[in-house]
């Protein structure tokens, strides 16, 4: 490996010896070629041979001709008359296309890189240089190394210091697909000057995309630029490629876009049998039907097998015609190794086309160096099986011969034995010498940062997606030059919109719209408008008109928004036609009708019958006249003029005319008015999509409980009737009759004597209820309050004026409580007593009234 810029510093010099061994059998293979150059020699110069043949035949035909030119005699009038002739034609020169030269590059504007050199980049033009002679030397049978060409600046510059690695701001350039795309759309392909050899120029990927121009140097350099910025290991190669790849000749490749994608089919996981399962039904199919389509099938993949060896050996012949420069054309491409950003295998990107190909593939014919922003590689393996025996191992310096010893991939370790030989060896010539730093990096590149910026380009189309619009609006195509947008709806618009393409919003101007015909009644397909014109063609109606054109006037009164409706435009003619029939005979069954309205005439054209060359055709005058009295018209045989095929006796009667005329009259009323109604139709669309443009309402999925205001109103309706049915069935649960009426038979009425007795019965046991639930709570108190409050419930206040009773041992408390409840004497024996009751104490009851629970006594005193 060769790192020093003199010979006194050469420091791995006999790994190159080693390889130069290697390379000496490689002199058969230089014979080849020289082989190969003598017999494209010998082909060159029988096709100048045959030209010149071909020339002096063409001169011995011409010369007769000449001579009959020069008898022939001219007069002054024809010479003037053909010079007039040729002097009204007019020749158009093609421009000459323009070359990528460095002539045509401002270089007054470039920064002070372009123009020069740093000292470490003329250290590493030093070092370049030397490994260039040494490797002239070893190899003598191989072509100069690409190392230093010139820029645009007509300054050396190392190849790896011309990249630039960017990260495009764009998302749409993270991808090596995207941007390889881009690199192929936005530049313009320059042919190499010789095709055998790399150019002796290699421009700034800035200046590149300036003047969007470049050879496939140029186009490499870009894209390895783009994708070392966005994380791929991409190196840019310089090799030979087959013709049509250096001439971005796809003819023979598979067109991208008849490749249908791979379509994912998921595999049903059988259901485990169920031990009870029911036994399938038998197979009743006949064996015999299936031996015979087996049969069938291998036929047709034999046939489909058969076909394919016929295409293969016709591409072999064409094949066969090989390029007499084949294997010498010179080629740049990217090489993008596996590894970083998910890469499973190292693969190759052709930066014309875009296109990748694997490795082995036949188009790459072989590889003499490669590079990066951080070092150069040579290739030392064979390539007379092109590409595909390469092992792209970059640390393997038998393979790939690096030019700086600074690299990022790991280098193959050696044997022990070697090892130790080779740092005895080491030992022995550096005793005594101190320890020299030979690496040297890589210089910064002197390229400006790469920007792709949209300005300076002109737009020419927007397109615009959608998703979950209410007017179903799906893609929005605007052409900036043409001014015409073409809106694309999905099934399920109010109007079953498929396509609306307009310049213009206003009525009556050019417009297309397409329908889903299946979702109309009237089966319209497509209605082509003008300013003076209108078309509609149908599908699938049971009157099988299939197309209507109506031709309109000059409106008189000024246009307005519905002008349609209030004003609308006087039709001039209508055109309709008709598909065949087959229950009516082809004389009979018209297949177009002509309304002239201005001429007051009705144009008929029959079908055409399958044996005659002519179809029958009718056509009737109408006159605004009628009889003496005014109301009918007068049918005469000037007014029905026909070309019949094979005429018949009934239709020359004027009676048969005068019912056909009548009903071709409103037949004309019936297409005026569905004229009008389109008319309509039109401007109600219109209207429909400036209210949808204008306010857009997006549709929400009813399982989107969140944002769908529909579903979340219908889910609180549910919920407050689950909790009025839950109320409802606890108030079911607490009713006091539910007891009683379960006493009486289900299902019947209740007399007036069952509805008195349940009235007591529920009053008697809501009295009762309410005594224990007042003895529940003395009973309570008696357990709280302590020795003499034991008895006694709880004091409240008298009222000044309130009733007195005073009960004696001899007297009754009677008619204190009216509500049936009791009274607690104090001294009383029995604690709980119900009136009436009388007192064994003598005492005062305080607060006793009718109709209120209880009575509070006090211990009576005598004095």
């Amino acid at each position: 490996m060769l790192v020093a810029p003199s010979w006194s510093e050469v420091g791995h010099s006999e790994c190159i010896y080693s390889s130069y061994r290697d390379l000496i059998s490689r002199q058969s293979e230089t014979q080849q070629m020289e082989v190969l150059k003598e017999k494209v020699e010998e082909e060159e110069e029988a096709e100048r041979a045959e030209q010149a043949e071909r020339a002096e035949r063409a001169k011995k035909m011409m010369r007769p001709m000449e001579v009959r030119k020069e008898d022939t005699t001219r007069t002054q009038e024809m010479l003037r008359d053909l010079e007039r002739k040729l002097s009204e034609i007019e020749v158009s020169i093609p421009e000459k296309p323009s070359t990528f030269t460095k002539d045509a590059i401002d270089t007054s504007k470039l920064p002070l890189s372009y123009q020069s050199n740093t000292p470490k980049e003329e250290h590493l033009l030093q070092v370049a240089d030397n490994f260039s002679r040494q490797y002239s030397h070893l190899c003598p049978d191989r072509v100069p190394l690409f190392l230093y060409p010139v820029n645009e600046c007509s300054v050396p510059k190392f190849v790896s210091t011309t990249i630039r690695p960017t990260l495009m701001p764009y998302p749409e350039l993270y991808n090596w697909d995207t941007c390889a795309q881009f690199v192929s759309d936005f530049l313009s392909a320059v042919p190499l000057p010789d095709p055998l050899k790399p150019p002796s120029y290699l421009y700034s990927s800035t200046t590149v995309l300036k003047y969007q121009e470049g050879n496939c140097f140029d186009f490499s350099t870009l894209l390895c630029s783009m994708l070392l910025g966005a994380g791929y290991d991409a190196y840019c190669v310089y090799g030979y490629g087959s013709q049509d790849l250096c001439h971005m000749d796809l003819t023979r490749e598979v067109c991208p876009l008849t490749v249908k994608p791979k379509e994912m089919v998921k595999e049903e996981e059988k259901a485990p049998p169920k031990k009870y399962a029911v036994k399938p039904p038998r197979d009743l199919t006949s064996r015999f039907e299936r031996e015979q389509e087996i049969k069938r099938q291998e036929g047709v993949k034999a046939e489909e097998e058969k076909r394919l060896k016929q295409g293969e050996r016709l591409a072999e012949q064409e094949s066969a015609k090989t390029d007499p420069l084949h294997g010498l054309r010179v080629h740049s491409w990217v090489l993008v190794l596996s590894g970083k950003r998910e890469v499973p295998e190292s693969f190759f990107i052709d930066p014309f086309t875009a296109r990748s190909y694997s490795t082995q593939d036949d188009h790459f014919l072989g590889i003499e160096s490669l590079w990066n922003h951080k070092n150069y590689w040579v290739n030392m393996q064979d390539c007379w099986n092109c590409c595909k025996d390469l092992v792209f191992d970059l640390g393997d310096p038998v393979r790939w011969e690096y030019l700086l010893l600074e690299t990022d991939k790991p280098l193959l370790s050696l044997t022990e034995e070697e090892d130790d030989g080779m740092n005895d060896d080491d030992d022995v010539e550096n005793l005594g010498k101190e320890d020299e730093d030979k690496s040297f990096d890589m210089p910064c590149s002197w390229v400006e940062q790469i920007e792709i910026s949209p300005e300076g380009t002109k737009i020419l189309e927007i397109k615009e997606w959608f998703q979950n619009r209410k007017d179903m609006l799906e893609l929005k195509h605007i052409n900036k030059v043409t001014g015409l947008n073409i809106d694309y709806f999905k099934p399920g618009h109010p109007q079953a919109l498929r396509a609306h393409s307009y310049t213009s919003m206003q009525p009556e101007m050019d417009r297309v719209m397409e329908f889903y015909e299946t979702a109309r009644v009237d089966g319209l397909i497509k209605r082509e408008e003008t300013p003076r014109t209108m078309t509609e063609y149908y599908q699938g109606r049971p009157d099988l008109l299939s197309y209507r054109h109506v031709n309109f006037g000059p409106r008189i009164k000024k246009l307005s928004l519905n002008s349609a409706e209030s004003n609308p435009r006087p039709v001039v003619k209508i055109t309709e036609r008709f598909s065949r029939n087959p229950a009516k005979p082809a004389d009979e069954d018209v297949a177009e009708r002509v309304f002239l309205l201005l001429d007051e005439r009705i144009q008929l054209r029959y079908h055409c019958r399958e044996d005659h060359l002519t179809a029958s055709k009718r056509e009737f005058l109408w006159r605004t006249e009628g009889d003496s009295k005014g109301n009918k018209i007068i049918m005469t045989p000037d007014m029905c003029l026909s070309f019949e095929v094979e005429p018949m006796e009934h239709t020359k009667k004027l009676l048969y005319q005068y019912e056909a005329m009548m009903k071709l009259k409103n037949e004309e009323k019936l297409a005026r008015h569905q004229a009008w109604e389109s008319e309509l139709e039109v401007l109600e669309i219109l209207k429909l999509r400036e209210e949808e443009e204008a306010a857009h309402v997006l549709t929400i999925s009813i399982y989107d409980t969140k944002r769908n205001e529909k579903s979340k109103e219908y889910r609180e309706a549910m919920e407050r009737m689950m909790l009025e049915e839950h109320l409802w069935q606890a108030e079911a649960q607490l009713d006091y009759l539910a007891p009683f009426l379960a006493q009486l038979p289900p299902g019947e009425k209740l007399t007036r004597w069952q509805a008195v007795r349940l009235k007591d019965e529920c009053l008697s046991d809501f009295k009762q209820r309410l005594i224990d639930k007042a003895n529940l709570i003395q009973a309570r108190f008696e357990k709280v309050l302590p020795g003499p409050w034991q008895g006694r419930g709880p004091q409240r206040p008298q009222p000044e004026n309130g009733p007195r009773a005073v009960c004696s041992p001899s007297q009754t408390c009677e008619g204190l409580i009216g509500a049936g409840g009791g009274c607690q004497c104090l001294g009383c024996p029995d604690d709980r007593v119900v009136l009436p009751h009388t007192c064994s104490l003598g005492g005062r009851v305080d607060g006793g009234r009718e109709g209120v629970v209880g009575g509070w006594m006090e211990p009576y005193n005598s004095s």
